[in-house]
């Protein structure tokens, strides 16, 4: 007999406001605690001196949570001229000291030539794996390593504000795999100064953004007037720019089942024209209750994901 899984049946995403100083780990955990969900994950780690969005999934929602990994987002960082630290924000030991005080008009002239597709060496300060070891680990023992560039997108950058001559605000929009610490580093060396990043928020993860977040302290709120769902959004929120197709009853008892549906040519045709390059992902609903993501594939939906929701 099989053991019954601890915690309750939980299906959504909490669109998470963190605060500063906590891990995103610590996060996860704080809300499957509150919602006595039996599973939860994350959808992008946010590091502890950053605040901001961090998208949690509960129940079915974490298998959605791959596509979030490609998601688009939106971070508001604050750089401090004239101290550069080891991890390039400010818990960081000091490795070097300047007078230099970039311009704003030199700042946003040097932005340019770090947007589009550019190679961006990840902080020494990093989750990156080197001989099976994380890097922050390697740094903090003292032991200095190559990390390689990798190719990265960032689609804009922009000075939002500058409070006064030792600190400027940045605002930019990036694909995956971007590092604030890195562009703060790297903006620092092209204008010939010493910098760190001294406050970071992450506005937006996709569909998860600061206008859908919730709060700690809301949650809790929710959770002690016995009104946790408030706080919850749909599992099918991560898939908003995935096309949909509604089925019919006998389809989506199939598509459950495992077994491929055969389409109409014009769901076909309807679908194709939705898709954009080489995807072929499709979520399908029975109503408003997600079934399944399929690949398109010779007029059939083949399913890969198969949800159990009510």
């Amino acid at each position: 007999m099989a053991r019954r899984k601890r915690g309750e049946i939980v299906n959504g995403w909490v669109c998470l406001d963190k605060p500063y100083e906590m891990g995103s780990t610590e996060a996860v955990t704080r809300i499957r605690r509150l919602f006595d969900a039996q599973k939860a994950g994350h959808a992008g780690t946010l590091d502890p001196l950053a605040s901001g969005i961090l998208p949690i999934a509960l129940g079915e929602a974490t298998k959605t949570v791959p596509f979030m990994m490609e998601a688009q987002k939106v971070y508001r960082f604050t750089l401090h001229w004239g101290v550069s630290t080891d991890s390039v924000d400010r818990e960081g030991e000091i490795i070097g000291r300047s007078d230099v005080r970039p311009t704003v008009q030199a700042v946003k002239a040097a932005l340019p030539a770090f947007v589009g597709e550019i190679d961006q060496v990840p902080p020494a300060f990093s989750a990156v794996k080197v001989d099976g070891q994380r890097a922050y680990d390697l740094a903090r023992e003292g032991v200095k390593v190559e990390l390689k560039a990798r190719r990265v997108t960032i689609h804009e950058a922009t000075v939002t504000d500058a409070p006064d001559a030792d600190h400027i605000e940045i605002t930019m929009r990036t694909g995956k795999g971007v590092y604030v610490r890195s562009l703060a580093r790297d903006l620092a060396a092209v204008l010939g100064a010493e910098g760190h990043v001294s406050a970071l928020r992450r506005e937006q993860v996709g569909p998860f953004n600061l206008q859908n977040a919730v709060t700690l302290d809301s949650l809790e709120e929710m959770v002690h007037r016995g009104a946790a769902s408030e706080g919850l959004l749909p599992v099918a929120t991560a898939l908003d720019d995935i096309p949909e197709l509604a089925v019919t009853d006998q389809d989506a008892f199939s598509l459950r089942q495992g077994r491929p549906i055969v389409l109409l040519p014009r769901q076909v045709e309807t679908l194709k024209g939705q898709l954009q390059g080489d995807a072929r992902t499709v979520s399908v609903f029975l109503g408003q209750t997600l079934v399944a993501l399929g690949q398109l594939r010779a007029g059939r939906i083949e399913p890969d994901r198969v949800f159990n929701l009510p």
